[in-house]
């Protein structure tokens, strides 16, 4: 998934011009000790590895996080992709003071994908369940059955409690951070989480799950 959409997403050219002061020559700069601030900043002036590098470290949760909000791994791949290609296209506009990388991206990533408003589907492909390890065949099944309960459940929600769930469980982000990344305050994304818990509690044990 990663090696795709990085090719995908190198293919635009960053609309601006490379700056003077751009300090170690490209070939010569650790890209694996690179901040991600740093690693932006060499892409803001068209340093393609640099971009690749920090577009690999963070593809992976901007994946998880577009496949929670949108429930499908296609639409998800689309949604990482062009959070990339943004994230590339406006390097240069980035302001560390404002937010960290990371929330930057994901801020953008849940937004795209928020935007799909798609109905939210099950990951897990149908026969995955059966062949994943388990005590024995009936916990299996269960386990199966209590996955797509859940499934369903969160197919119900808004999108931006998803958003707030895939956020703040899945990608086990800090309060604050996930709340930038929503661009909402704390309070509000506490509060998308409490209604999203009390309804799946609510939906799940009126189903016995």
């Amino acid at each position: 998934m990663s090696v795709s959409l990085l090719l995908r997403a190198r293919r635009a050219e960053p609309p601006i011009a490379p700056r003077l002061n751009a300090g170690a020559a490209p070939l010569d700069r650790d890209l694996d000790a690179a901040a991600d601030e740093l690693l932006l900043g060499w892409a803001a002036e068209g340093d393609r590895r640099a971009f690749d590098r920090l577009a690999l470290r963070h593809l992976p949760r901007l994946f998880r996080v577009a496949c929670r909000i949108t429930g499908d791994s296609g639409a998800a791949e689309e949604v990482a992709q062009e959070a990339m290609l943004r994230a590339w296209q406006a390097a240069a506009r980035f302001d560390p003071a404002r937010a960290s990388v990371s929330t930057w991206l994901h801020r953008i990533a849940t937004n795209i994908a928020i935007d799909r408003r798609r109905a939210w589907r099950p990951a897990v492909a149908p026969d995955q369940a059966l062949r994943d390890p388990g005590p024995d065949p009936e916990q299996r099944l269960s386990d199966r059955q209590q996955r797509l309960a859940l499934a369903e459940a969160v197919a119900e929600l808004p999108a931006r409690q998803r958003a707030a769930l895939a956020l703040f469980y899945d990608n086990e982000m800090p309060g604050a951070e996930a709340a930038a990344a929503l661009s909402v305050s704390t309070r509000a994304l506490e509060g998308l989480l409490r209604r999203a818990r009390r309804f799946l509690a609510a939906r799940l044990g009126g189903e016995g799950g």
